[in-house]
């Protein structure tokens, strides 16, 4: 799987993400990390292609598997024939042996609406591992207890996929790559506008910017250092006044 320069906003917001490129290789291993509007929800959707990206290219391969952190409600089909649904799309024998040995507890038979979190986490993750070219699992060992959290460890670094996922509980995969979202930001710059109104738009988009929020009639803009100057000249020509500029 290949990011190339991915960025993504949503209308005229501020860009979530800007410039990713990230390559993960089959049977590779790797973990985002990042605080909190970082990115990595929205990076992992993209690398699914659940969500697409505003600029950039996604290359992937054609079996992927997905597991968000919050499994959709209201699924009535039952767990066992949710699992063979999903594995008959993909082409591969359904396993629920990978849902026994992450310990669910219950009737195959009930419709999903109706499991716990924790078993229905369980089967979510069960489906997103028969995949065989890419798996995607945002917070995975959210919901599950210890015993499954270590069934869940081994089968991600057993994975023949490329594995990408995020994971804030600090569980260790052996041969796992950590990569950090957002980390450019600690040598950014803050610039305070005023007089901005319709300009708005266009410096948002200004490259270098990773984040603009429309304050008043101003705008507080975070830039990638390197380009903080460019930004400054660009906002005075298009009739924006500076209130202050900070790192």
């Amino acid at each position: 799987m290949r990011l190339d320069r991915i960025g993504k906003r949503y209308g005229r917001g501020p860009w979530v993400l800007r410039d990713v490129t990230l390559a993960v290789e089959p049977g590779e291993v790797v973990v985002l990390r990042g605080g909190n509007g970082s990115g990595k929800s929205t990076l992992l959707r993209i690398a699914a292609g659940v969500l697409a990206p505003s600029t950039g290219r996604v290359s992937r391969g054609a079996s992927v598997g997905f597991a968000p952190e919050r499994f959709p409600t209201g699924v009535r089909l039952s767990a066992r024939d949710y699992l063979r649904h999903l594995a008959a799309v993909r082409g591969v024998p359904a396993r629920w042996d990978l849902v026994e040995a992450l310990g669910f507890v219950g009737d195959p038979s009930a419709p999903m609406a109706t499991l716990s979190k924790g078993n229905a986490q369980k089967v979510a993750l069960a489906q997103a591992l028969h995949a065989t070219d890419l798996l995607v699992l945002d917070e995975p060992w959210s919901g599950l207890d210890a015993a499954a959290g270590g069934v869940l460890r081994g089968l991600v670094a057993e994975s023949e996929a490329a594995v990408v996922l995020t994971d804030h509980h600090g569980h260790d995969v052996a041969g796992a790559r950590e990569v950090v979202l957002g980390a450019v930001r600690s040598s950014g710059v803050v610039i305070e506008l005023d007089r901005v109104g319709e300009a708005f738009t266009l410096i948002s988009a200004l490259e270098g910017v990773y984040e603009a929020q429309a304050v008043g009639a101003g705008a507080r803009v975070e830039v990638e250092a390197g380009f903080s100057d460019g930004v400054l000249a660009e906002a005075l020509r298009l009739g924006c006044s500076v209130r202050s500029v900070r790192s």
